[in-house]
């Protein structure tokens, strides 16, 4: 993988084509999401494959967004952030678990877009329905659902546009616009 290019080329996709890829393809997308970081050695997260067409429309009908329902493939991610919260007290656990969540989508958008497959990170959705079709504990937080499959027609990625580092990257401090050079020209 090129690590710079699947960066910049991945993108949210919302049309997906009726050819299915390989569930196998899928399975190392998920498994990309162990190399993530967590907290405390406490991976929080599991995840569910779905494949069944009724199940994904359903799913679909619950985010109030029909595109999911072209994907052949949902990769559904959640937590239990229970061992955090022990560990960490209730809000850093909470904390630490949706960082690791997040963290963890990522890889698998990246897989996603390395096996040259299309996705989205969709995160709207009414999770108490969509927990009730996929079967997950209540006790459990549904991170996010991710439509996988091949975009309908793949298109070049166009350049995006960047928010300009000026505006959000600062040195030592907020607002502190200039950096003192880190070593003296003498050394």
């Amino acid at each position: 993988m090129d690590f710079d290019k699947a960066v910049r080329n991945r993108k949210s996709v919302r049309n997906f084509s009726n050819k299915k890829p390989n569930w196998r393809a899928i399975i190392e997308c998920i498994d990309a999401a162990r190399y993530a970081p967590i907290a405390g050695k406490n991976f929080t997260l599991k995840f569910i494959m779905l494949q069944d067409k009724e199940k994904i429309q359903k799913l679909a009908n619950a985010a109030e967004q029909d595109f999911i329902a072209q994907a052949p493939y949902i990769i559904a991610v959640y937590s239990d952030s229970t061992r955090l919260k022990t560990l960490f007290g209730e809000e850093k656990g909470e904390i630490y678990s949706r960082q690791g969540a997040g963290a963890a989508i990522q890889n698998i958008l990246l897989s996603i877009e390395d096996h040259k497959l299309a996705g989205c990170w969709v995160g709207h959705y009414d999770e108490e329905q969509a927990k009730k079709i996929l079967k997950i504990p209540d006790s459990m937080i549904l991170e996010a659902i991710i439509p996988a499959g091949y975009e309908s027609e793949r298109k070049k990625a166009k350049p995006k546009e960047r928010i300009n580092m000026d505006s959000i990257l600062y040195f030592n401090e907020h607002k502190k616009k200039q950096m003192k050079a880190p070593f003296s020209p003498e050394t």
